[in-house]
């Protein structure tokens, strides 16, 4: 059989520090209270995507990979990856602030887990007032004095804080130290790594008066200690047309905000291509005349083998895309 575009089954995680916007966003019934994410499309060991609807419904998406190979992933994310899909992307809900962390880079990764690292990007889909999050510094710090500011509580002081909107990008490649703070409502793409070092949890106890373990030593060798100017990325929404939001070795982002119908040429990218639904709703056909409705919330995977896709938005419709 030919491929198709495919949905999946999103992966809910009830977690203490989530809201109640993720159940609303994706229209799913019952409502949940404290689910902090949506794994949309994820091949993490545990958290493996099923295929929601059509032919192969009910398949996971690890044995889809050993299956199709080349023509779901492409063929040189197939010669990079092997069967391991390489990305996760997910929506996130913070009711409360997330704690400081940093994920550490390939190398790292492989040596100390055996696993990726994890680089990622950040887009807001909504913000309550006042929210914010960290990215990156705002003044210098050694591996010497970040052990001292996290004995003497001054660690927050070297964070760069932003007040955040609808529509702010950022960018954190392996190494960066950030955090989601209260409020904010985001889709993340990333590396398919869930590690995670965390830094500090604002001197929280749990139930029983316990602090959650940190990750200071570990932390501390994976950390890049550079300080940027600017850690939002930059960009000029256009409408009907793709606008480039972010580029690397892992991935490649661009924003569609569509009032009318965009035709897009897939043929030249070899990997597959992932669409997420932030708001509106669309109907996609492939280059097979295979059609499908997108609604607010969704997210799909385009096999590598679909040359081509027509995305007809009903009012507007306002996706990523991202491919590697």
């Amino acid at each position: 059989m030919s491929l198709y575009p495919l949905k999946f089954n999103p992966i809910l995680k009830s977690v203490i520090w989530g809201g109640d916007e993720i159940c609303k966003f994706k229209n799913i019934t019952p409502q949940q209270d404290g689910i902090g994410e949506s794994w949309e499309v994820s091949a993490v060991e545990g958290n493996v995507s099923v295929v929601a609807e059509g032919e192969l419904k009910s398949k996971a998406l690890d044995e889809l990979i050993a299956t199709y190979k080349e023509k779901l992933v492409g063929k040189k994310v197939f010669e990079r990856f092997g069967k391991t899909f390489p990305l996760l992307i997910k929506f996130i809900d913070a009711r409360d602030n997330l704690s400081i962390q940093v994920h550490p880079d390939d190398e790292l990764g492989k040596k100390r887990h055996n696993s990726f690292g994890k680089t990622e990007m950040w887009y807001v889909i909504n913000a309550a007032k006042n929210a914010h999050l960290y990215s990156g510094f705002s003044k210098q710090l050694t591996p010497d004095s970040y052990e001292k500011s996290i004995e003497d509580n001054t660690f927050m002081d070297y964070l760069k804080e932003y007040e955040v909107k609808a529509g702010d990008v950022f960018f954190l490649p392996a190494g960066r130290v950030h955090a989601i703070g209260a409020g904010c409502f985001i889709a993340e793409i990333q590396q398919t790594s869930n590690i995670t070092y965390r830094i500090y949890d604002y001197n929280r106890k749990d139930a029983n008066g316990n602090g959650r373990e940190l990750h200071t030593e570990l932390a501390k060798e994976a950390i890049d200690y550079t300080v940027y100017e600017n850690y939002k990325s930059a960009y000029e929404n256009k409408k009907d047309d793709a606008v480039l939001l972010e580029t690397c070795q892992y991935f490649t982002t661009n924003l569609l905000d569509l009032d009318k119908t965009l035709k897009r040429d897939l043929s030249a990218i070899d990997s597959f291509t992932i669409y997420i639904c932030m708001g509106g709703s669309c109907t996609i056909k492939d280059n097979n005349g295979y059609e499908l409705k997108v609604n607010h919330g969704e997210t799909i995977l385009v096999p590598a083998e679909t040359k081509g896709l027509e995305i007809t938005p009903d009012k507007g419709v306002l996706l990523l895309e991202t491919y590697v």
